[in-house]
């Protein structure tokens, strides 16, 4: 069952497992959606409505918001679009040393095959800007504790951006340095260090601020 932490007739706010998918084809695979579904059915009767107007990977914890019906969801995902109507802060713990105390991060990225994304040229065909702002919160050792502000919301975004770096998650194999991947052995991380720890957003109907946000450290 998943963790839900706001609900109201036109959305859902949820606290997302790592390892749980949003949505997945895979037979036999729980995922947010279906979840959400199943509890849903169980009010009413019909096929219930799950709109997704953002996401996060699946190693990814944290919060998401759904939407309960489509007018719910054209205007969450326009704050989605626009930018600056949806907040969404996260945390994170990478391996290596940020450049400045706090900073914003400019690329244009590109989503490969294989389920991996790559840092590209502007001009590169389907290439999409990514921004993010960090702050570091505390040094230890070889590692670093970094608020993010998410300005897009591109296909592995901070994993790659913070690789690019030379700041990789920790508990990231796919975009991790050879140290990070020794260090995460090392001291037994068995998952990937990154928290969508805070979610602001307008509420479609109400057009009120709702703000949630998990008390979570790494």
């Amino acid at each position: 069952m998943v963790d839900i932490i706001y609900e109201d007739k036109a959305v859902i706010v949820c606290h997302k497992a790592a390892g749980m998918a949003v949505q997945t084809a895979r037979p036999g695979e729980k995922d947010m959606v279906s979840e959400l579904k199943n509890y849903l059915s169980r009010e009413k009767k019909g096929e219930p409505y799950v709109g997704i107007v953002h996401r996060l990977d699946q190693p990814v914890e944290g919060l998401i918001v759904f939407a309960k019906d489509s007018r719910a969801a054209a205007a969450l995902s326009k704050q989605v679009r626009q930018g600056g109507g949806m907040h969404k802060e996260y945390l994170t713990r990478v391996y290596g040393c940020m450049p400045a105390d706090k900073g914003r991060l400019e690329d244009w990225m590109l989503k490969d095959k294989g389920n991996i994304s790559r840092i590209a040229d502007p001009d590169t065909v389907g290439a999409q800007k990514a921004v993010l702002e960090y702050e570091k919160l505390e040094t230890s050792g070889n590692t670093e504790l970094l608020k993010i502000l998410l300005h897009s919301g591109r296909h592995h975004q901070i994993r790659l951006q913070l690789s690019a770096q030379s700041a990789p998650v920790l508990g990231d194999s796919r975009y991790g340095s050879e140290e990070s991947v020794a260090y995460t052995r090392e001291h037994g991380i068995k998952r990937l260090c990154l928290i969508a720890r805070k979610l602001e957003f307008d509420h479609p109907v109400s057009g009120e601020r709702k703000s949630f946000e998990l008390d979570v450290m790494l």
